[in-house]
């Protein structure tokens, strides 16, 4: 199983990495199917506003829906990101290197969003690698089978993870 996760504790780490990684990938020439995630601050709202980049070329989906700002709950639009997770998905089966996803979060922890197509590019040697939190790590260590290697928000080792995941599939 070709599984890694990216954690970080440092607040934007995450996403400013895996943005970075992807565009790394895209300019060397790999095939990405997945989303990275922008957050744009709003000065009007408690937190931020959540868009994903599908990749490799757009477009860019609103995942977060304005809920007020008194607001400290989930602020996911489900169908934000299941229209997201249906544009990747023939992305993924048209053939990519890697499929490269934000987080795996709460939807995914409970059965939905990317779940599936992570599972499927597993089932097709495609390597995954997707970002975690503590919340959802035994979610995702769950759905894994503890196989994932868990890796720290430093691009140069995410590259290297990939090289690695790359030439695996070849021997």
């Amino acid at each position: 199983m070709l599984i890694a996760a990216v954690q970080s504790d440092e607040p934007g780490r995450l996403d400013t990495v895996m943005r970075e990684v992807a565009e790394t990938l895209l300019s060397q020439g790999l095939r990405l199917a997945g989303v990275v995630q922008t957050n744009c601050v709003n000065p009007d709202r408690h937190k931020c506003d959540m868009d994903v980049r599908v990749l490799p070329d757009g477009p860019m989906i609103r995942i977060s829906q304005d809920l007020g700002t008194a607001s400290h709950g989930c602020r996911l639009d489900p169908a934000a990101l299941e229209a997201a997770v249906a544009l990747v998905g023939p992305r993924l089966a048209a053939g990519a290197d890697l499929l490269i996803l934000n987080k795996f979060g709460k939807h995914e922890a409970d059965g939905h969003g990317f779940r599936d197509l992570i599972a499927e590019a597993l089932a097709a040697d495609v390597p995954v690698l997707t970002g975690i939190n503590g919340l959802n790590r035994p979610a995702f260590e769950a759905f894994t089978d503890g196989m994932a290697e868990v890796l720290p928000a430093d691009p140069s080792a995410l590259l290297a993870w990939v090289r690695t995941a790359r030439l695996s599939k070849v021997a």
